[in-house]
C-alpha cells in the first residue's frame, strides 16, 4: 500500500509535469538477487530514491528505460533498501512512515543536527547494511549528502572492500531543479531529469586499498573533482566586464528614456 500510494502521488512530478530519462537498466537484468550495492549521486532527500523504486516496479512488469502506466505500483518491486540518516527519517511522521519501505537508518559520523562533528562509525549500523545486503539490494548515497562533488565517505568503501557486493554506479541529474529539498514537492515544471544506471564496477576487492575504491566510486558516479569545469581567472574577469558593461548600458538606456 504504500508503494501504491507514494508512487501514485510521485508519478505526475516525474512524467506528467516534469520528464525523467532513463538509461542502462538493461544493467539489472541479471543481477543477483542479493549482495548488490547501487552507489548514487544524490540531489534531493526523497526524490531520487522513490524514482529508483519506480523504476524497479517497472522493470519487474517488463518494461525497459521507462515508466509508462504506472500499473506495476499494484505488484511493486519491494526486495530493496535505502540508506538514510537516522536524523532525517525520524524528523516527522511522513519520513517515519517512508521507513516502511525499506530504509536503513544510519548515524552521519561528520555531521549531526546541523552541526559538524567528528565520531568514529558506529559498527550496529555497518551491520545493518550487511544484513540487508544478504537478502537484498542496497542502494547508498556515499557523499552523504546532496551538495555535488563532495567526497565519498570510506564508510562505503570499507562495506565494499570486507563484503565484496556487485556495486552498480548510479548518476542523477535534474532532480534539484524539479524538486526541493526534500523532494516531495514540485518546484519547477518541464525539467529534464536523468537517471543512469552503469555497468558493475570491476573491484579488485583483494588488492585495491580503500581510498583506490572510493576514488573508482566517484569517478563512477561523476562526482570527482575532476568533473569541476575550471574557469581561468581571465575568463572570470572578462565576464564580470562584460556585465558591468550590460548594466552600465541599461542604467543609461533608462536615464535616456526618462
Amino acid at each position: 500500500m504504500l508503494y501504491a500510494v507514494v508512487g501514485f502521488i510521485t508519478y505526475p512530478g516525474l512524467v506528467l509535469i516534469n520528464k525523467v530519462k532513463i538509461e542502462g537498466t538493461e544493467n539489472l537484468f541479471n543481477l543477483p538477487k542479493k549482495n548488490v550495492l547501487f552507489v548514487s549521486n544524490h540531489q534531493t532527500y526523497f526524490a531520487d530514491v522513490i524514482t529508483f523504486f519506480q523504476i524497479l516496479c517497472a522493470i519487474k512488469w517488463g518494461k525497459k528505460d521507462r515508466l509508462g502506466i504506472p500499473y506495476y505500483l499494484l505488484n511493486p518491486f519491494t526486495r530493496v533498501n535505502y540508506v538514510a540518516a537516522v536524523e532525517t527519517m525520524k524528523d516527522n511522521l511522513l519520513t517515519r512512515l517512508f521507513l516502511l519501505a525499506g530504509g536503513i537508518t544510519v548515524k552521519r559520523t561528520w555531521r549531526a543536527e546541523g552541526k559538524d562533528v567528528r565520531r568514529g562509525l558506529d559498527p550496529s549500523d555497518t551491520r545493518k547494511i550487511v544484513r540487508a545486503l544478504e537478502k537484498n539490494w542496497v542502494i547508498t548515497f556515499p557523499q552523504g549528502t546532496t551538495k555535488s562533488f563532495k567526497p565519498v565517505r570510506k564508510g562505503t568503501a570499507h562495506i565494499i572492500k570486507q563484503h565484496k557486493p556487485i556495486v552498480v554506479p548510479i548518476v542523477i541529474d535534474g532532480f534539484r531543479r524539479s524538486f526541493d529539498k526534500k523532494g516531495l514537492r514540485v518546484k519547477k515544471k518541464n525539467i529534464l531529469q536523468s537517471f543512469i544506471i552503469k555497468e558493475p564496477l570491476v573491484i579488485d576487492y583483494e588488492n585495491e586499498t580503500i581510498e583506490q575504491i572510493v576514488e573508482k566510486v566517484e569517478y563512477a558516479i561523476e562526482q570527482h573533482p575532476s568533473f569541476l569545469k575550471v574557469i581561468p581567472a581571465e575568463e572570470l574577469a572578462e565576464q564580470e566586464r562584460l556585465n558591468q558593461l550590460r548594466k552600465w548600458q541599461v542604467e543609461k538606456e533608462s536615464k535616456e528614456e526618462v
